[in-house]
C-alpha cells in the first residue's frame, strides 16, 4: 500500500501522515526532511543558498545517519531550515539526486528500527506526481496562505522561536511561489489525486476525513 500526502507547508501533511502511518502499521517518509538536511548543511557550511553545484555536491553525499543528525538541529525545523529547503529543493540537479533514494524506499518499505513494512505513508511535495506517480491512492492537501501562515506561527511561538506572523506569512507566500513556479516539477496536484481545502478543519477533523476516504477506497 502506498498512499502520497502532498501540498504546500503547513496545509497539514505531516499530522495526517503520522496517524496514518500508525493507524494501519506502514512505514513513514517524510521527503521533506531530506531537502531540509542539504539546505540547513548549505547554510552552516556558509555556502550561498544559490549555488546548485555546491548543493548537487551535499545531495549526492547526503545519507540517512547524516540527515538523521542534522534534523536534531535547532533550525532544522525552523523557518531558517523550511527557506533553505524550499531553494535547493527547486534546483534540477538536487532533485534528481535525491530523487531515486525516494522511490527506492517504496520498493523495499522499512520502518526506523529498519524491519520491513507492507506499504508506505510518503509526506511531501511532489510526492504524487513524481516520487510516486503509481501509489494506491493520492492526497493534495491545501488551505489558505493566511491560515497556513497562523498555523506555523503558532509552531514557532511554542518552540519559542522568536519571529512575527507577518514574517511568517511573507516568507510563505514567497516559498509558495518558488515552489509552483519552478522550472522542474512544480508544485501542483496529481490528475487523480484528492484534494482537501483544510483552511476550515482542525487537525482531528482533518484526520477524520481522511481516514474515512482510505478506508472507504481500501475496502477497511
Amino acid at each position: 500500500m502506498i498512499i502520497t500526502i502532498d501540498g504546500p507547508a503547513a496545509a497539514g501533511k505531516g499530522t495526517v501522515s503520522k496517524v496514518l502511518a500508525d493507524t494501519y502499521k506502514l512505514a513513514y517518509f517524510d521527503t521533506g526532511m531530506i531537502y531540509r538536511a542539504v539546505g540547513l548543511d548549505m547554510v552552516l557550511s556558509g555556502f550561498d543558498l544559490q549555488d546548485e553545484e555546491k548543493a548537487f555536491e551535499i545531495s549526492k553525499n547526503m545519507t540517512f545517519e547524516k540527515m538523521m543528525s542534522l534534523s536534531t538541529h535547532k533550525d532544522f525545523r525552523s523557518d531558517i531550515g523550511g527557506q533553505a529547503a524550499s531553494k535547493v529543493s527547486a534546483m534540477p540537479k538536487v532533485r534528481q539526486a535525491l530523487l531515486k533514494m525516494q522511490q527506492n524506499f517504496a520498493l523495499s518499505p522499512v520502518f526506523a528500527d529498519g524491519t520491513p513494512a507492507n506499504g508506505v505513508i510518503y509526506d511531501g511535495r511532489d510526492t504524487g506526481t513524481v516520487v510516486c506517480p503509481n501509489a494506491d491512492l493520492k492526497f493534495f492537501l491545501t488551505a489558505s496562505s493566511e491560515v497556513r501562515a497562523m498555523r506555523r506561527f503558532k509552531e514557532f511561538e511554542a518552540k519559542g522561536i522568536q519571529t512575527s506572523y507577518q514574517t511568517v506569512l511573507e516568507d510563505m507566500i514567497a516559498r509558495d511561489k518558488r515552489d509552483s513556479e519552478r522550472a522542474s516539477a512544480p508544485m501542483k496536484p496529481a490528475d487523480d489525486a484528492i484534494i482537501i481545502d483544510t483552511s476550515d478543519m482542525d487537525a482531528q477533523t482533518e484526520i477524520n476525513v481522511i481516514l474515512k476516504i482510505v478506508q472507504e477506497h481500501f475496502g477497511f
